[in-house]
């Protein structure tokens, strides 16, 4: 706690010339264990800083508004809802409103796959080419650089992706960053482009030079989306309709879904970004599959909802008495997999699991974290935590486009939050 003392200092100081507000209503989370019992709530020095430094990003215009969820024991200790989902039309953000999580939909997929897999359906160690015959054709970039005919060389894969390739993200499957003529061609080849199906769409990223052989580098791409597809063809059913059967039903994820199925998008919290200082609206988000349902994005979510998921997973795979894993798959997909070359050159301290990432040396972290503590974010400033150390969880959700270029993240303030939380437990 020491590196953030005169940051604490500072919030709580203007947490007392603050306004005084009506406490945010509880949503209705189901603890996840009744064996454990309800712990104190959030402290009221830590819950008056935390309220505060929303409101001060806020009134800089830093972010639009926030919605946080915490738990402990795997019981809500606090709720808290600050700002605008809509800053045009004045609506506020509410504990219960949905957001665009983006890529928080990746640990979803990973559920999914190792669902199948405890039911005999799959094993981690398949060849993809088992589910996705396509998959034979794929090759390996020689070099990132095209040659003088203007086309990249290539050779044959030294192995087959696996499925645990994909869920560690060393597939070798890249996305469209990157200035060089292989960085181009998976910007050409964009995912999120042009109208098509899931499996349309795997097909066509397939086609694409891989960066490297799988299983050597940890690589943020489109891994997920194959999984997707993987769970499609096992299954026997489309991913959203797995999803729902599988997972958000028995959760209670009553307000989740893709954003192909929504039918009134003004449910959802605006997204906007920073120009020139300033908060703008973003009419179309970057990213923004109307229609199809990836395994990387495109799921809606209120934290109340995801808040659930989370303590499933800080619960050994069962929430509210529904299993959905066994503890074995949760120690699998929370293990340190991956320990080199995770998000390099902006988060430190971090490895991989599956669909997950594991911090492994807390002093180089961006927060106030334990060893063994896991996590993943979205896009648009989404971002949850599961401390196994402490038993905190936390959903804290804003919506902010990175500007264009830019590596990092929209928002800070999710990343922050946590410090609070961890400070008045």
């Amino acid at each position: 706690m020491k590196k953030y003392r005169n940051f604490i200092i500072f919030s709580l100081t203007i947490a007392f010339v603050s306004c005084s507000e009506v406490p945010t209503s509880f949503p209705y989370v189901p603890p996840a264990n009744a064996n454990y019992e309800q712990p104190p709530m959030l402290s009221w020095i830590s819950k008056f800083g935390l309220d505060s430094f929303f409101k001060i990003n806020i009134f800089r215009g830093a972010d639009s508004g926030y919605v946080a969820l915490f738990a402990k024991d795997g019981h809500l200790i606090h709720a808290t809802a600050k700002g605008f989902a809509d800053i045009e039309s004045e609506i506020p953000m509410q504990v219960n409103t949905r957001f665009r999580i983006a890529s928080m939909t990746k640990p979803v997929t990973a559920v999914a796959i190792l669902k199948l897999m405890e039911e005999g359906k799959l094993k981690l160690d398949d060849p993809i080419n088992l589910y996705l015959p396509n998959a034979n054709d794929m090759t390996v970039a020689i070099s990132q650089s095209a040659g003088v005919d203007g086309k990249i060389e290539t050779r044959p894969l030294n192995k087959q992706i696996t499925i645990f390739d994909l869920l560690t993200f060393r597939s070798g499957i890249g996305d469209e960053k990157g200035k060089s003529d292989l960085g181009k061609l998976w910007g050409e080849n964009y995912i999120f482009s042009g109208l098509g199906s899931l499996e349309e769409r795997v097909n066509k990223i397939m086609r694409v030079p891989l960066y490297e052989d799988p299983g050597e580098t940890w690589r943020y791409g489109w891994s997920t989306d194959l999984l997707a597809r993987i769970v499609e063809v096992v299954s026997g059913a489309t991913f959203d309709v797995y999803l729902e059967n599988e997972i958000f039903k028995p959760l209670g994820m009553l307000n989740t879904n893709f954003l192909s199925m929504e039918t009134n998008q003004k449910s959802i919290a605006e997204v906007y970004s920073k120009e020139n200082g300033n908060l703008v609206h973003i009419v179309e988000p970057r990213s923004n599959p109307l229609d199809w349902t990836p395994g990387s994005s495109g799921l809606v979510s209120s934290a109340p909802d995801y808040m659930r998921f989370a303590l499933m997973l800080w619960n050994q795979g069962t929430y509210n008495g529904i299993k959905i894993l066994s503890p074995e798959s949760i120690g699998l997909m929370t293990q340190t997999h991956v320990k080199e070359g995770v998000l390099v050159g902006q988060v430190e301290g971090v490895g991989f699991g599956l669909g997950v990432g594991v911090v492994i040396d807390s002093e180089k972290s961006v927060s106030v974290d334990r060893d063994g503590d896991f996590w993943w974010s979205g896009f648009y400033g989404t971002h949850f935590f599961v401390s196994p150390q402490t038993n905190l969880v936390g959903v804290i959700m804003t919506q902010n486009q990175p500007t264009k270029g830019s590596s990092f993240p929209g928002s800070y303030g999710v990343y922050i939050a946590p410090i609070f939380a961890f400070w008045g437990i």
